[in-house]
């Protein structure tokens, strides 16, 4: 398994992880029978951590369906090199700082390191179609 697609791998678990992580503090602090009910009345957003992690959650949902196409892109097209490479292991490796600093609310540097899993998509599009 090429490198790319390990990190596909990985970002697909990591998915799965924040997934169970936002949701678990969701219901923390709006309880698990409303959890567990049909959800059809209106309730107030989270607030605080549990706030922080369900929007960390749809941010990376977000960018995620885009590096997944960009790595089978570069898969499917056999372009496979460093550039890919560093493109996903700067998507996965950012995405997974990103967590905890936007569950903490640190500004600016959350941001910064947004930007790093951007530029690892955009490495990863250039691999896709350079020649």
């Amino acid at each position: 398994m090429s490198l790319e697609l390990a990190m596909l791998v990985a970002s697909c678990a990591f998915c799965l992880v924040q997934i169970v992580v936002a949701s678990h503090a969701g219901s923390h602090q709006r309880g698990y029978r409303w959890t567990a009910s049909a959800r059809d009345s209106e309730v107030p957003a989270l607030t605080g951590v549990a706030g922080r992690l369900e929007r960390a959650l749809r941010n990376f949902l977000e960018t995620f369906p885009v590096f997944v196409a960009a790595v089978l892109l570069v898969h499917l097209l056999g372009r496979e090199g460093a550039l890919s490479k560093w493109g996903a292991v700067l998507y996965f490796s950012a995405r997974l700082v990103y967590l905890p600093l936007y569950a903490a609310g640190v500004p600016v540097v959350r941001s910064l390191v947004w930007n790093v899993a951007f530029v690892g998509i955009v490495l990863l599009l250039i691999a896709a179609v350079w020649f």
